[in-house]
């Protein structure tokens, strides 16, 4: 068994000067404006709400979190999603170690009760997975017995204006810990790369259009 950390990659994200070119040809369409500042032009779009604007940029981005958050995430329809598949995935085999790989839960220290309490969980569904698959039983059949905490990638492609709103709901305190986890790790990514858009301060309200 493997324990691992959550992680976040960003697969395909246009650099800045490529993404607000597009978005500033999208917005003074609207308006019939001349070029200016293309980035106090964006700024000014999404602090007036006018959102639709941003929906022209896509990103796509690999998540690999424990089976919960992506349930949780995949509960956002305006995206696209590719999840590794339990059915499919036999985790008895070579190509997957002979193991599975679980999440590390943020919530609980390594030594602690509860820690070890979770650990020895995860073994044990880990010893009867590969016990149902030794048995015949196929990879469909033998997930039953795999834990919320199995490790997941999933490929998720939105646009902006979705991205700003998942991460708006997931990195409140109130999300739950592990998909905030993940989220605040995709923050900082975007933040990296697309400042004007996913920067601190006027990009925190969003209303619709």
């Amino acid at each position: 068994m493997r324990i691992i950390k959550p992680s976040v990659k960003l697969l395909h994200c246009p650099d800045e000067i490529d993404a607000l070119e597009l978005l500033e040809t999208a917005g003074r369409a609207c308006y019939k404006s001349a070029p200016g500042n293309n980035k106090k032009f964006i700024k000014n779009i999404i602090r007036s709400g006018h959102m639709s604007v941003i929906e022209h940029v896509h990103i796509s981005v690999e998540i690999v979190c424990d089976r919960g958050v992506m349930a949780e995430l995949t509960r956002h329809r305006l995206a696209n999603y590719s999840v590794e598949s339990t059915r499919y995935c036999n985790y008895s085999k070579g190509e997957f170690g002979n193991e599975i790989t679980v999440i590390q839960p943020v919530f609980w220290e390594k030594g602690t009760p509860k820690y070890e309490c979770w650990e020895i969980a995860m073994d044990y569904a880990e010893k009867k997975y590969l016990l149902l698959v030794k048995n015949g039983a196929t990879a469909q059949e033998a997930r039953a017995v795999l834990p919320n905490s199995l490790a997941t990638t999933i490929i998720m492609t939105a646009n902006l204006r979705e991205f700003l709103h998942v991460l708006k709901l997931r990195t409140s305190t109130k999300a739950h810990p592990q998909m905030r986890e993940v989220m605040l790790l995709l923050q900082t990514e975007l933040r990296d790369r697309l400042p004007v858009i996913f920067g601190r301060g006027d990009n925190d309200k969003e209303t619709q259009d």
